[in-house]
């Protein structure tokens, strides 16, 4: 292991779920247009917007001609916890399934989700429904939004150090499009119709201990870091009113990250003796292609270091927080473990509202 001796915890799983209904960019900005813009006057800007993120296609919490017919923040929240079940326990039940565990095998669940809101929370609704224990741990997280896909990893990581016979599950659901706004031609709200998509991701941490005994195989969580920034509290996040949640998305997102982000992973990077050249798998979540040209300058990557997560969001979007676990699953598996490189590193990567970013750091 690079660095300094440390507990690790184990990468046993990796799920994600898509919510049921697909359809093509084009698709969605036809009807998403109707709803942003009734008259039609802002059509153009509208397109021009949904085709410059470069999505091919997404998916969407409920079919795209009920999208109008909503009525009111009260019944895009009703859709949401429906779905939201139904998408978190696909996501569940698929990870348990890859690691070869019981839903009674989880101590703790940490749920996070920024798109919608549900008292009791969707990890007391999902105990039910997966099978967990009634003694489970549960923590639920609200208002990380994006960046909450590294963050609660890095969270499941800081518990199982003092838990380390122990296992712990990470489940992010986000269905953004519940949120888009009707007649706003607001630019945050068109940009948001355009980029988010919906579905849901789990993540099963293993303590060090426990996944000795089960002989359970995986990335290894090494360390994290969070870094808040100042006076960037309107960058990104949420303005909530009868409407429900209307977005705050700031043109600086790319300057902010320009601004910060390489002295944040060099010094990261520097606690375990690692220079930006030595990390071998970059996860970083599809903030949207302005975010990712000012990682990539940033830190001045090579071309095709940050492919994987391209992919992910012409495929399917930027799920707010799920996104980075999808483009964590599929990094996985792309590369698997490669016995002949075992102990490379590589680095998750997050940014939310605050504004605010997590890194995560993992052996290979």
């Amino acid at each position: 292991m690079f660095g300094q001796a440390r507990l690790l915890s184990v990468i046993a799983a990796v799920h994600g779920e898509l919510a049921a209904h697909r359809y093509q960019q084009s698709e969605i900005t036809a009807a998403f247009a109707d709803v942003v813009s009734p008259a039609g006057e802002h059509r153009p800007l509208i397109e021009r917007i949904h085709r410059a993120t470069g999505i091919q296609t997404r998916n969407l919490a409920i079919p795209l001609e009920a999208y109008a017919q909503l009525a009111g923040f009260g019944e895009a929240n009703d859709a949401f916890i429906r779905v939201a079940l139904e998408v978190g326990e696909a996501a569940i039940v698929g990870a348990l399934r890859e690691a070869g565990l019981a839903a009674s095998d989880i101590d703790l669940v940490i749920s996070t989700s920024v798109t919608g809101i549900a008292t009791p929370s969707l990890d007391a609704l999902l105990v039910p429904r997966v099978g967990f224990r009634p003694d489970i741990k549960r923590l639920p997280i609200f208002g990380l939004g994006c960046v909450a896909g590294a963050a609660g990893i890095a969270r499941l990581h800081d518990y199982l150090l003092g838990h380390p016979d122990e296992i712990a599950l990470l489940l992010s659901v986000e269905l953004c499009s519940l949120t888009v706004q009707r007649d706003d031609c607001t630019m945050p709200n068109v940009v948001a119709s355009g980029l988010f998509g919906d579905g849901a991701a789990a993540v099963i941490l293993v303590g060090e201990k426990r996944a000795a005994g089960l002989g359970l195989t995986g990335p290894r969580v090494i360390a994290s870091q969070s870094r808040l920034y100042p006076d960037t509290e309107r960058t990104m996040g949420w303005d909530i009113s009868e409407h429900g949640f209307r977005v705050v998305l700031s043109a600086g997102v790319g300057d902010v990250i320009s601004q910060y982000l390489r002295e944040d992973v060099d010094a990261f990077l520097a606690t375990r003796d690692l220079k930006i050249g030595d990390v071998s798998r970059w996860v970083c979540h599809p903030g949207g292609p302005r975010v990712l040209q000012a990682i990539e300058s940033c830190l001045t990557l090579d071309s095709g270091q940050l492919d994987v997560t391209w992919r992910s969001l012409a495929a399917i979007g930027n799920l707010s927080s799920a996104s980075v676990l999808h483009v964590l699953r599929d990094t996985i598996q792309a590369q698997g473990i490669d016995k002949t490189s075992s102990g490379t590193p590589g680095l998750v990567m997050a940014m939310g509202p605050g504004f605010c970013a997590e890194l995560v750091l993992l052996e290979w």
